[in-house]
């Protein structure tokens, strides 16, 4: 049987110090970009990997009982539910969270892992960017527990918790093409982003089973506001031919729609993905598909606990139900 790769041979292949390497995998800044791109070249095609029994040595001795959170927007009410999940079920276990956004910017997802890294968390819980994620596959590399949470990371073999974003959205769009809408906008975030291009793909195929053809001019990406999502449907709605009904593909561009939408409210139906305080107390209860962003955290924590714990069987791929809320925005028929 070949030896195990070791932090040597990434060494000499990359050729650089031994003490390069080290700083590479555990994230220091000190390197430069291209002698970084080289080690972590040596690290994938050699495929070094920790020692798992080594490693949790370690971290039982090195402990600092925290853990670090990365989301995309702390202000959006789904990720601040999920971090208070993760910080429930880090204080029953007496451990404190740090947490930081990253506005979905891969380079600022990087800082934070370092940054964290620094701080010698116990383990991490990430949404991640539709960047590279070499530096988290460094970290884990040498033996720091990774999840991501409601996304999975492109070429990241870990622990993951999401919902059926795909399925859900084409039973979401069936059912407005069930009350007979044949223009049905989609208001999308960066299509980049992995739940976003899985929604994006429910709406196509659901438009495609009732043989409805694919309207660009109905289709928005991009808006990372609620301004920017009142700004496109109010456009939108001042098209010659406007959409009779809207999908909209998280809770702030559903709130922001309802904005461009305007008083009185048009008869426009609407279906959000991603529910939201208030959403049944509005003058029209909006139609939702609801995840629950607490159980997706709460999750997430506890994969990540396990981890650390010791646990080292290969990565768990958690997927969750949704459910559809019917509350009248989505049931109105075309003019």
């Amino acid at each position: 049987m070949a030896a195990r790769p070791t932090m040597k041979d990434v060494a000499l292949a990359a050729g650089v110090s031994l003490m390069t390497v080290s700083r590479v995998v555990n994230g220091d800044r000190g390197v430069s970009p291209q002698t970084t791109a080289r080690v972590e070249q040596a690290v994938s095609r050699l495929g070094y990997q920790r020692n798992d029994n080594a490693s949790h040595l370690r971290r039982k001795a090195q402990t600092t009982r925290t853990i670090g959170l990365v989301v995309d927007d702390l202000a959006n009410p789904f990720y601040a539910t999920l971090a208070r999940a993760v910080e429930d079920e880090a204080y029953r276990r007496g451990y404190l969270v740090l947490v930081s956004s990253t506005n979905d910017d891969p380079r600022r997802e990087r800082e934070v892992v370092l940054a964290f890294s620094a701080r010698q968390v116990d383990g991490l819980i990430v949404v991640p960017t539709a960047g590279s994620h070499s530096l988290l596959k460094a970290q884990m590399a040498q033996g720091m527990p990774v999840v991501c949470a409601d996304r999975p990371a492109r070429g990241l073999d870990a622990d993951t918790v999401t919902v059926d974003n795909r399925d859900a959205t084409r039973k979401a769009v069936t059912h407005l093409l069930a009350h007979r809408h044949r223009r049905i906008a989609y208001l999308g975030d960066q299509r980049d982003i992995w739940t976003l291009r899985e929604r994006f793909a429910g709406y196509q195929e659901a438009l495609r089973a009732h043989g409805v053809e694919l309207d660009p001019g109905l289709v928005r990406h991009g808006l990372r506001s609620r301004a920017e999502a009142a700004q496109a449907v109010a456009e939108l709605m001042s098209r010659q031919a406007p959409p009779t009904a809207l999908f909209s593909s998280n809770d702030l561009i559903t709130v922001g729609a309802i904005d461009g939408l305007g008083a009185p409210l048009p008869r426009v139906a609407l279906v959000g993905f991603d529910d939201f305080p208030l959403a049944d107390r509005l003058p029209r209860p909006v139609t939702v598909v609801s995840q629950d962003p607490a159980t997706i955290g709460g999750t997430a924590a506890q994969l990540l606990f396990s981890r650390i714990d010791g646990y080292q069987a290969p990565p768990r791929s958690v997927v969750l139900m949704t459910r559809f809320i019917a509350r009248g925005s989505g049931e109105i028929p075309p003019p």
